[in-house]
This record gives C-alpha cells, sequence and structure tokens, in this order.
C-alpha cells in the first residue's frame, strides 16, 4: 500500500444550489482558472453540524444567505485526487474528500451573490444548466458531478 492510500480523506459538504428556473450555481475557482466549473464546497470544522457547515461554506465563498433546504443527499459521496495534486492541496493531509451533500433553494436576489470575498475561491459565477455540470467540471469530480445531476433529476421531477 502506498502512503497515498494510507492518507484519509476530508470530510467535507457540497452545495447543490438551484434558481427559481432550476438553474445550478457553479463558481470558476481562482486556482484552476481553465474552463471548469464547481458547485459550493468545503470542509467542517470540528465539531460543527454538517448542514450548518454548508451553511457557513455557501456564505463564505458567495456571500449567500437567502436559502431554504430541499434535500440532504442521503449518502455520502466520495472523490480522490489524483497524483499531480497529492501532497499539495491541504497540506497534504489528505488523498480526497468525503462528502455530505445538500439541494437548497436560492430565495434572493442576483445582487446578494458576492464572489469577491475574505477569501476568494471564485474568479466568476453562473447560473448552469443541471445536465452540463459533470461536463464542464474538472476530470477527476467528474464521476461525483454525474451522480450529483441524478440527484437534482430526481427533485425537478416531483
Amino acid at each position: 500500500m502506498s502512503n497515498e492510500q494510507e492518507l484519509p480523506l476530508r470530510i467535507g459538504v457540497g452545495i447543490i444550489l438551484l434558481n427559481n428556473e432550476n438553474k445550478v450555481f457553479v463558481g470558476r475557482r481562482i486556482d484552476n482558472p481553465e474552463n471548469y466549473w464547481q458547485m459550493p464546497q468545503g470542509g467542517v470544522d470540528k465539531n460543527e453540524n454538517y448542514f450548518n457547515a454548508a451553511k457557513r461554506e455557501l456564505e463564505e465563498e458567495t456571500g449567500i444567505k437567502s436559502v431554504k433546504l430541499i434535500k440532504e443527499i442521503d449518502h455520502w459521496l466520495e472523490y480522490d485526487l489524483p497524483d499531480y495534486l497529492l501532497g499539495k492541496i491541504w497540506k497534504g493531509k489528505y488523498r480526497g474528500q468525503k462528502q455530505k451533500w445538500y439541494i437548497m433553494k436560492f430565495l434572493g436576489k442576483n445582487e446578494e451573490i458576492n464572489i469577491k470575498t475574505e477569501n476568494p475561491e471564485f474568479l466568476d459565477w453562473k447560473w448552469a444548466d443541471p445536465n452540463l455540470l459533470s461536463s464542464n467540471v474538472v476530470g477527476f469530480k467528474v464521476n461525483l458531478y454525474k451522480k450529483l445531476e441524478k440527484e437534482i433529476n430526481f427533485i425537478n421531477l416531483n
């Protein structure tokens, strides 16, 4: 077993934020400015409730507070970092992430959105077609985003 396989997964949360047209909020990351777009996500602080962590991360990355919970996705979703990022992200402590995802509805107006936060993560943002999320995300997150697309489509049917 290599050292990478012995590294734990980082516990995190992710947010699928839908607007009134059921488009999904995505941002283009500062540290990977190619045409890759991802949903807000982040780590969980020690003893932090997962849903509270999701709301905190959303506000820290986007300024958004006006949301309501639609659904907590029942199962955990995981991804592993590619070899070229191992040891570079998260101070080399983790091999990937194990995430609890939440589907939320944005109740505010676009003016509430502010990606120029204290510690900005995004260069740009947009509302995206939920069926195109996996075709616009960095390669090592494609399978995770395909699973999330199915969750969104299930919600939109109900």
